[in-house]
């Protein structure tokens, strides 16, 4: 189920999923990354990879042809998949989720009324409005309809299985903070009523503006950074000794949701017209602000009143935690909307860093390529620059949903580090060689 596919997009199939297993061997999960390189290669496998595990625990059936997809069902949920998931969750895990011990430190004397009025603060900051960076680089991105739907496909991954995560935490017994958390749940879920729960009116929303909203049907062109925050909340959910660190978390993600929610209402009037569907945003614009409150006053405070100011660290650091990877989602995004922008730059660097290849002053490892009609690269990303140089035939070269670049023989384009990108082949034949430039402007 998890090999390479011949298709950019799943037909609604949630248990098809690129891995790109073949290329595991060559892949070394046993020193956990460091910040910087959380948008690797590697890192990108084993977001993809640690996703489809936790996702195993959610019931996820198709809308329409069940009949010819009943053998992956029964393989995706089968006991042999969910005991190999078990037996590599942890090392992605830690893989994947160490580097936070490192970039963040709590540290001090807490008590309840410190932390209430740390954690108010931050709302007040955040009811005084900041900078959105996404949306900034949505309107000034020069195809801001590409950029908008890139971003909405970006929240898809987590949107569409809406709450699936936090409602691990909803089982149990442990009083009173239980029943408060399962309010903030049947909010989701629009109180039993399919039409108003969340993640369908996220669905019209994706649909009006001219997606599709099976889940997981732009798996490959979700960035790593996206899978990372979706596995977080999987992962401290999942993990109840983490229950206290995911009190901060969602704290920070419901408090952070009522201002960016009203930025993301009015960015999608103003790339689609006054008429767009923008319900889903204003909805958590209003609830929100209630679920924030909830949050404190219902969860946080009662917890440290049950369970002791011991709790609190764990709840900064899972407030720290979710903004941390929010602000690494942000600028991940920021940058592949700027290269997609920039595909016409990048193809331009080509020739002169070429011309330097062919006369040898410069000499990086290449690998060579032969690839038919119709052959597709899954989306992938390269842990330094490459040099992309067409040999022969045509490829369309694939920096997001719907956007690429034709390149020719003799023609070719940069490749950044760390951004997502695939390829099909236009031509009966294309030869083409990848050069590994490490940093680009240091060929020119």
């Amino acid at each position: 189920m998890f090999i390479d596919t011949e298709e950019w997009l799943s037909d609604d199939n949630p248990y098809r999923r690129t891995l790109r297993p073949h290329v595991f061997k060559y892949l070394d999960f046993s020193r956990p990354l460091r910040r910087d390189e959380l948008l690797t290669y590697t890192g990108l496998s084993a977001n993809r990879t640690l996703l489809t595990i936790y996702e195993s625990d959610f019931l996820l059936l198709p809308r329409k042809d069940f009949g010819a997809k009943r053998q992956d069902f029964e393989e995706f949920y089968s006991p042999r998949l969910k005991v190999l998931g078990e037996i590599v969750r942890p090392e992605l895990e830690s893989f994947l989720f160490h580097f936070l011990g490192e970039e963040i430190s709590v540290t001090g004397h807490w008590t309840a009324s410190s932390l209430k009025a740390y954690l108010e603060d931050y709302a007040r900051s955040i009811r005084q409005g900041s900078d959105n960076k996404a949306m900034a680089a949505i309107l000034g991105s020069a195809d801001p309809v590409h950029a908008a739907k890139t971003f909405l496909i970006q929240l898809a991954g987590d949107f569409l299985l809406e709450s699936s995560a936090m409602s691990r935490n909803i089982l149990g017994r442990y009083g009173a903070i239980q029943s408060a958390l399962f309010k903030v749940v049947i909010d989701e879920y629009g109180y039993g009523v399919h039409k108003t729960k969340h993640s369908t009116v996220f669905e019209r929303l994706l649909e009006r503006c001219g997606l599709d909203s099976s889940p997981h049907t732009y798996w490959q062109f979700y960035l790593t950074s996206s899978l990372l925050l979706n596995n977080y909340y999987n992962w401290i959910c999942r993990d109840h000794s983490r229950f206290f660190r995911y009190l901060g978390a969602i704290y920070q993600a419901e408090t952070a949701f009522i201002a960016s929610c009203q930025q993301m209402a009015d960015m999608m009037r103003q790339v689609f017209g006054a008429d767009a569907e923008v319900q889903y945003f204003l909805e958590h614009v209003h609830i929100d602000q209630h679920h924030s409150r909830m949050v404190l006053d219902e969860l946080i405070m009662p917890a440290i009143e049950s369970f002791g100011e011991g709790i609190i660290l764990d709840i900064v650091r899972g407030f720290e935690e979710g903004k941390l990877l929010g602000d690494i989602a942000e600028q991940d995004f920021c940058q592949q909307v700027r290269w997609s922008d920039n595909g016409g730059k990048y193809k331009t660097l080509h020739p002169a860093i070429y011309a330097r290849i062919k006369e040898g002053s410069i000499h990086p490892k290449m690998q060579q390529f032969v690839e038919p009609r119709g052959e597709l690269s899954v989306t992938h990303v390269h842990d330094g620059d490459e040099l992309c140089h067409i040999q022969s035939g045509v490829m369309r070269f694939v920096t997001g949903h719907e956007r690429y670049t034709l390149l020719h023989a003799g023609e070719g384009t940069v490749i950044q580090r760390n951004r997502l990108h695939g390829a099909i082949i236009d031509s009966e034949e294309c030869v083409y060689n990848i050069y590994s430039i490490g940093d680009h402007q240091k060929c020119l």
